[in-house]
């Protein structure tokens, strides 16, 4: 396909993978066995066809196609298409939830731009058990999809008590509080200004009311209500990144 006729905008009909390898011109890249099935079995991709490449540090390049094996295939880098850029300095804590819903949070997390996902454990989280792999997995596959340029960092598990006596306090941390008597989100955000931000979110069932005591008592925290409604915690979750984004983030 020519230059002239080749749709470089996101998104477009091109492939898009997340590799690990540095990315300059001439590199030749070879693709780990999932992305390579993927590519050669899944979009039937074939020698000559062109692909996007991100790594989170180099920008976006444009790839060739140049062998497939059975399996590995193998691309050449051809130039760069976007340079890289930054997601605001956003953090995602929450207490894990069910499988299904976790997995959605992960997606829609990255695609709301956060920075890091920390799993964090409560006293009324009912899952015991967080899959670190399967969340990298969901994030990568997430940021391919929406065209950011990085991926977030996934950290393991940490109980909230140790979460909150190991905490940078130059870092805002917003909880999603049901008290009734929090500021309203995008308010609170507003009037709360800083380029260093975590949210956190409880499980099903919230916060436990010592929990609510412990967070509230230190300085850093930013109890935050979204609205009059109950919401699940996977709905809480987006809602809070979303009006975050609007009032603090790369929205505007």
């Amino acid at each position: 396909m020519s230059q002239a006729t080749e749709d470089l905008s996101y998104p477009g009909g091109l492939s898009r993978l997340y590799v690990g390898p540095d990315l300059s011109a001439g590199v030749a890249v070879a693709l780990d066995e999932d992305q390579s099935h993927y590519l050669a079995h899944v979009m039937r991709a074939k020698p000559g066809q062109r692909v996007r490449l991100f790594n989170g540090r180099d920008g976006e390049w444009l790839a060739t196609v140049e062998a497939i094996a059975k399996r590995t295939v193998t691309l050449s880098v051809d130039r760069r298409t976007r340079e890289q850029d930054k997601v605001p300095g956003l953090w995602l804590l929450l207490a894990p939830v069910k499988k299904t819903p976790f997995d959605y949070i992960v997606q829609k997390a990255t695609e709301l731009g956060v920075e890091r996902i920390r799993p964090v454990m409560t006293r009324r989280t009912i899952v015991d058990r967080v899959n670190l792999d399967r969340m990298q997995a969901n994030a990568i596959e997430a940021a391919e999809q929406s065209g950011r340029m990085t991926v977030p960092e996934i950290d393991p598990p940490m109980a909230l008590e140790k979460l909150i006596q190991s905490w940078d306090a130059g870092r805002r941390l917003a909880f999603c509080d049901e008290a009734g008597d929090a500021q309203p989100a995008a308010t609170a955000f507003a009037n709360a200004k800083c380029d260093r931000y975590a949210i956190l979110t409880g499980p099903e069932g919230g916060f436990d009311p010592v929990e609510r005591e412990m967070i509230r008592a230190q300085a850093f925290a930013l109890p935050v209500s979204l609205g009059p409604r109950i919401m699940r915690a996977d709905t809480a979750a987006i809602a809070a990144l979303a009006v975050w984004q609007s009032t603090n983030g790369d929205w505007g």
